[in-house]
């Protein structure tokens, strides 16, 4: 359905506890549709996609690769123009030491939640909120992290 980059920054944690670092992420990222939809004659309901992404998280002094596979209910057009999606999947991170923060393993939960709207023709811009954890998984040492990210894709 698209392709785009995206970037973003942590900000104050609104789940989990806070954070020890600041955080950037930079990626590149294709949404493609799944068959599963319920959509009325107009053109708007819900359907399901699935989000991925591959690129770079950064702390000062230290930065590793990143790749997520995110599935997601999206409420909106059909043709994705307008949508609001929400949903949990999987990262891998290169590392999981950033300076004083531990992720705790390679293996991150993602949970998120966006909203796109189109801006000239194929073209589109987003806001993203992610959130990182390992949900327990390596013990209770590790942090993780919610990052606020801005999109712009392409329509295809």
């Amino acid at each position: 359905m698209s392709v785009g980059i995206r970037g973003g920054v942590t900000g104050a944690s609104v789940l989990g506890e806070e954070q020890q670092e600041t955080f950037r992420e930079y990626d590149a990222v294709a949404t493609i549709g799944l068959p599963l939809g319920w959509y009325s004659r107009s053109g708007w309901g819900v359907g399901t996609r699935l989000l991925a992404s591959a690129g770079v998280i950064q702390e000062t002094g230290s930065s590793g690769l990143i790749g997520s596979l995110v599935p997601v209910f999206a409420f909106g057009s059909q043709d994705g123009r307008f949508a609001i999606d929400i949903g949990g999947g999987g990262a891998l991170l290169s590392t999981h030491h950033f300076g004083k923060q531990n992720f705790g393993g390679p293996f991150q939960v993602v949970a998120t939640m966006g909203v796109s709207v189109p801006l000239y023709q194929r073209l589109g811009a987003g806001y993203r909120f992610q959130h990182y954890s390992d949900a327990g998984l390596y013990g209770s040492d590790s942090r993780g992290a919610d990052f606020h990210m801005i999109e712009l894709t392409y329509r295809y």
